[in-house]
């Protein structure tokens, strides 16, 4: 892969399908799930159109896209703002450990700041040590609160 220099920049409606292959692509790497293609790709379009919900950012190399994150925001009335939540990263695989998801974080990191966030929070599968590390090196530190879920959209 191509190092050179990464750019980031918001993900736009006609980048809907690279936001859909890389998220279906990370549900099967990271967690062996196959995602419903319709609900996916409606759950992208929605975000995309409705910005008060979450943003895509998107990392390009040479005019090539080849990663991308998802925020979403958590208001904490403890802390009296609003937490980032990172969610749906996924760096091709050819693109991985050179950087990339530095330049998401860092971009991610300085906007979350510069709106005045409470701060950045994600969650990762407990056995992706890899992807732990990356976190733990961009300053992310494990809290100790476990993830509880209801999934109303599992079949």
């Amino acid at each position: 892969m191509n190092t050179t220099t990464t750019q980031i920049r918001d993900a736009r409606p006609d980048d809907h399908g690279f936001l859909v292959e890389c998220a279906a692509a990370m549900a099967l790497e990271t967690e062996h799930r196959r995602l419903d293609p319709a609900r996916l790709a409606g759950g992208v379009r929605n975000l995309l159109a409705e910005p008060a919900r979450g943003f895509y950012l998107l990392a390009e190399r040479a005019g090539q896209r080849v990663g991308t994150l998802m925020v979403t925001y958590e208001w904490s009335d403890w802390r009296g703002g609003d937490f980032w939540w990172i969610q749906s990263v996924y760096v091709l695989p050819a693109a991985r450990q050179t950087g990339v998801y530095r330049a998401l974080h860092q971009t991610t990191r300085e906007r979350a700041r510069g709106a005045g966030a409470a701060g950045l929070r994600l969650y990762v599968e407990r056995d992706n040590a890899r992807a732990q590390a990356t976190y733990a090196a961009q300053g992310m530190q494990r809290t100790p609160y476990a993830l509880f879920e209801e999934d109303f959209t599992a079949a």
